[in-house]
């Protein structure tokens, strides 16, 4: 038999190793009973345990050795998407301080298919990382206990959803900025204010849509579902919404956009009807990625510190290679108001 074969009957990696998942199924019992196993608790009962241990010792099935202080070696750096320049900014904090460390990184994407997060964990066996960094994913169960299982400790950077209590996350105040981004334009009188949302399964694009209605209502500015507009951060997204928005009986005199992408589309949308901004809509974005100051004009927006994000997020996964735990487990980093050039009064005319 090769050692393809083999690898192919067992279930095992590219290099013929078994995995948890494998293990369970020849077993007859989940994931997470494997991995009780493989770490010694007791809540197995003796003839499951027996079985699967029997299988672990059959397969050849070795544990990831604890670092015990040694420095980390590779880390993986996982996202849903990378077509956007807000990962790049992620990337150039992530970088900056695994190059400081000595320590190489591998970037993923995942594109939220199942398939492709197994393969991505395959590959992660097949080369030994040493810690996993999550940006805006939802990691599946199964993949999440076999990461505990190998020892591999994992930080999530703007969660899509509800993370396990035992992960580390890494995420800007979204609430405020939504909030803050929103006072600015009430601050210059608008009061039909539309909001770009972004997607709203993620945890992120529901704090930005609940700061803007806390906002309004601090100001006793009713909330019209009418001007919320759905999008997906993307620039497309930005224009289609806007277009609608434009559509209505009474447009907005302002726009909120949950992204700087979005905004941009807006922007567009607003030129190609003649419109200008801010003398006809005021934008505001959220991210300041490093191009909105070069937009035309220059876009008002929320600061989030997406650089700073991904290096606190390798910091913390460097500390959870040396068995430090973090000093929190949920960290939210500020975000800031930057005011340019695309927001000013509304136009005197009827609300």
């Amino acid at each position: 038999m090769t050692a393809h074969e083999a690898g192919a009957e067992g279930g095992a990696d590219a290099r013929g190793r078994v995995t948890i998942t494998e293990i369970a199924r020849e077993a007859g019992v989940s994931v997470p009973t494997v991995s009780r196993v493989v770490n010694g608790r007791s809540d197995v009962s003796p003839a499951t345990r027996a079985r699967v241990e029997d299988l672990l010792l059959r397969h050849g099935y070795r544990k990831r050795p604890a670092s015990n202080g040694t420095r980390a070696a590779l880390l993986d750096l996982v996202f849903n998407d990378l077509d956007s320049p807000w990962a790049v900014e992620i990337i150039r904090g992530v970088e900056e301080v695994a190059h400081a460390a000595g320590v190489g990184t591998v970037v993923s994407a995942i594109h939220g298919r199942s398939g492709d997060a197994r393969e991505w964990m395959r590959n992660l066996r097949a080369r030994a990382s040493d810690g996993v960094v999550l940006v805006t994913s939802a990691l599946d169960p199964l993949l999440h206990e076999e990461l505990r299982a190998l020892g591999v400790p994992l930080v999530v950077v703007d969660p899509a959803g509800s993370p396990a209590l035992d992960v580390p996350t890494i995420g800007a105040a979204n609430w405020a900025g939504g909030m803050a981004a929103t006072d600015h334009l009430l601050g210059l009188g608008h009061r039909r204010i539309g909001l770009i949302a972004g997607p709203p399964r993620l945890l992120c694009s529901r704090a930005r849509y609940d700061g803007y209605r806390a906002a309004l209502e601090g100001a006793g500015v009713p909330v019209d579902d009418a001007l919320v507009v759905p999008g997906d951060f993307r620039p497309e997204s930005g224009f289609r919404a806007c277009d609608a928005l434009l559509d209505l009986e009474r447009p907005p005199t302002a726009v909120f956009a949950a992204s700087d992408q979005m905004a941009l589309g807006a922007i567009e949308a607003l030129r190609r009807r003649g419109l200008r901004v801010p003398e006809d809509m005021s934008v505001v974005g959220f991210d300041d990625l490093p191009e909105v100051r070069w937009s035309a004009p220059p876009l008002t927006t929320v600061r989030q510190p997406l650089a700073d994000m991904g290096k606190l997020a390798v910091r913390t996964v460097l500390r959870l290679t040396r068995d430090e735990r973090p000093d929190s487990a949920r960290v939210e980093l500020g975000t800031e108001l930057v005011v340019r050039a695309s927001t000013a009064p509304p136009r005197a005319r009827p609300e």
